[in-house]
């Protein structure tokens, strides 16, 4: 089925796979932040964003590593601590979501260092009447698929900040960049599904509730496979960490059926503590029969940004295919927009 390319094209309207096989491209951006920063000292660093606009921030957890506490905050209200001395990070793709408008507000009422990231909306309105520092997200058919956008200009915010040293950063991210452009063309949909990875994880995901698990430089890509399999997929999808998971969510699977309506997937590093690679093999040992075969991902590429953008990428081709076979149109998300016009 997944070899039909006038059924792929049908379905895929907006053209969901074409976006994700060019992902890698967002990652050579260059944004222009105006007006520039201008900050003597950071003490700490918030970024309020919510969904796919926090996932930048998510990844941020991972790679690179920061000098100052970072908080991410996917609500109304700021942190009490938030004073003259945070740079406070305001990101929502489409700029007019509540939760970020809030935080601006609260952010420019703390006397916060204040950066907002966005493609346009009421946020970029607000930082242009205020002067505040804002980098514009080129245009994306969906919030989720401009990930790597955001990503991009986070980095740079923080580059121009001086918190991070672009200098360190961009030689690992050009070769991330690299492995994804190699990467995409084993996903594409012209190659068959014989010899299609992506494809064929799809399949065995059909039908299936799915259960997505990481180790903690990992995650941020497993919560990422979590959104575009609700959004791509329209698909109920979780996800999890380990070693958290070993704490209690795995007791959740030692009873009931094994032949449960749910399909595992574990996003494995050799980049995550040695102790984090056992966890996995004990628990895919001692589980046996009691849940799903896991489908297990062995995540490629030598660092963790690598890992970590190569990992997302896979994970959208997964679920656009998914999409497709669920007979959907992968960009729409008609739903939250029902709901935000009901919300008010």
């Amino acid at each position: 089925m997944l070899d039909d390319l006038k059924m792929i094209h049908t379905r895929d309207a907006s053209d969901a796979l074409g976006i994700a096989e060019k992902q890698s491209q967002e990652l050579g951006h260059e944004f222009d932040i105006t007006p520039a920063i201008q900050i003597d000292h950071v003490y700490n660093i918030v970024y309020a964003g919510m969904g796919g606009s926090a996932l930048a921030a998510e990844m941020l957890r991972s790679w690179p590593a920061l000098p100052e506490p970072f908080q991410i905050v996917k609500g109304y209200d700021l942190p009490d601590y938030v004073d003259a001395d945070t740079l406070v990070i305001v990101a929502s793709y489409s700029g007019n979501t509540e939760e970020a408008l809030s935080a601006l507000d609260q952010a420019i009422k703390k006397s916060a260092q204040v950066v907002v990231i966005t493609d346009g909306g009421e946020l970029a309105t607000e930082a242009k009447a205020k002067n505040l520092p804002l980098a514009l997200i080129p245009p994306a058919s969906q919030p989720r698929y401009a990930v790597f956008y955001m990503f991009k200009a986070l980095l740079s915010v923080l580059g121009q900040a001086g918190v991070i040293k672009l200098t360190d950063v961009e030689p690992q991210l050009r070769a991330a960049q690299k492995l994804l452009e190699q990467s995409v063309a084993d996903w594409l949909p012209t190659v068959p599904t014989s010899r299609n990875p992506a494809k064929k994880l799809a399949l065995e995901l059909m039908g299936k509730s799915i259960v997505v698990y990481a180790g903690p430089l990992m995650f941020p890509a497993a919560y990422k496979w979590k959104i575009s399999f609700n959004e791509n997929a329209k698909n109920v999808a979780w996800c999890n960490q380990l070693s958290e998971f070993d704490h209690n969510e795995i007791m959740g699977w030692t009873s009931h059926p094994v032949d449960k309506p749910y399909s595992v997937i574990e996003l494995r590093s050799e980049l995550e503590h040695p102790r984090i690679q056992k966890r996995f093999q004990v628990g895919e040992r001692l589980l046996s029969g009691l849940r799903p075969a896991p489908e297990v991902v062995q995540l490629q590429g030598k660092t963790v940004v690598e890992q970590l953008l190569w990992a997302i990428n896979f994970g959208d081709f997964v679920s656009v295919y998914l999409a497709l076979l669920n007979g959907l149109d992968p960009s729409p998300v008609d739903f939250i927009e029902k709901f935000k016009k009901e919300l008010g």
